[in-house]
């Protein structure tokens, strides 16, 4: 529980936290990896949840090893995401509408902090329905280092021209509880994979298992 009077703003991530698209980017990482004739298993790409797209790249080339192709992999892996939201779509996470409402009632401030390019950020959020929603969008673009650090938090604060302190972060993944905490925010974690280690968990004032629950935990 929080009270309500300790919060001035809500800041929400955008991938597997607003947005279902964590699935979308695992599947088109899979198809580019077999285009590449790379096999990843289910376990490396959950552990990607989070992480900017430098990050992911990275690790996606460190399992590849020697011969690994970065720019082949990045045009195969856009190819195939588009492909697969042109016949799925992106679906936003349950509660998210009733959250919203919530906050407009209650006035308070929100806005979206992702890892995900800015360009990349406003296009899922058109596909999904939501163009608009945020009066604020803090990306990846607009600072130094992305989550895990808290920079994107930080930021988001000071563009809510609120204290960090009293932010709630609202995160699905390890990465992006860190980057709240280490922000000095309130983090509050919806996981979007479990389990959910003992270090996130000891960083969270409490677990949700979808948004809409939020409201009956502030006091």
């Amino acid at each position: 529980m929080i009270k309500r009077a300790y919060i001035s703003a809500v800041i929400f991530d955008m991938d597997g936290l607003v947005l279902d698209t964590e699935k979308t980017y695992r599947a088109a990482w899979r198809e580019a990896g077999r285009a590449m004739r790379y096999d990843f298993p289910d376990v490396f790409l959950e552990g990607l949840a989070g992480l900017a797209g430098d990050a992911v790249l990275q690790q996606i080339a460190s399992f590849c090893g020697p011969g690994f192709d970065p720019g082949e992999f990045n045009r195969l892996t856009a190819d195939c995401w588009r492909d697969y939201v042109a016949v799925h779509g992106i679906e936003v996470k349950t509660g998210f509408h009733s959250l919203r409402d919530y906050l407009n009632r209650e006035a308070i401030p929100f806005c979206l902090a992702t890892n995900s390019a800015l360009v990349n950020a406003e296009a899922c959020l058109a596909l999904a329905g939501l163009s608009g929603v945020f009066p604020v969008v803090v990306a990846r673009d607009h600072v130094r280092r992305p989550k895990p650090s808290p920079d994107i938090f930080l930021q988001a604060a000071s563009a809510l021209k609120v204290e960090a302190g009293r932010c709630l972060v609202l995160e699905d993944s390890p990465a992006g509880i860190e980057a709240a905490f280490e922000a000095a925010a309130l983090p509050v974690m919806v996981p979007s994979m479990r389990p959910v280690d003992a270090a996130t968990l000891a960083r969270c004032r409490f677990v949700l298992n979808d948004l809409a629950e939020l409201p009956g935990r502030l006091g």
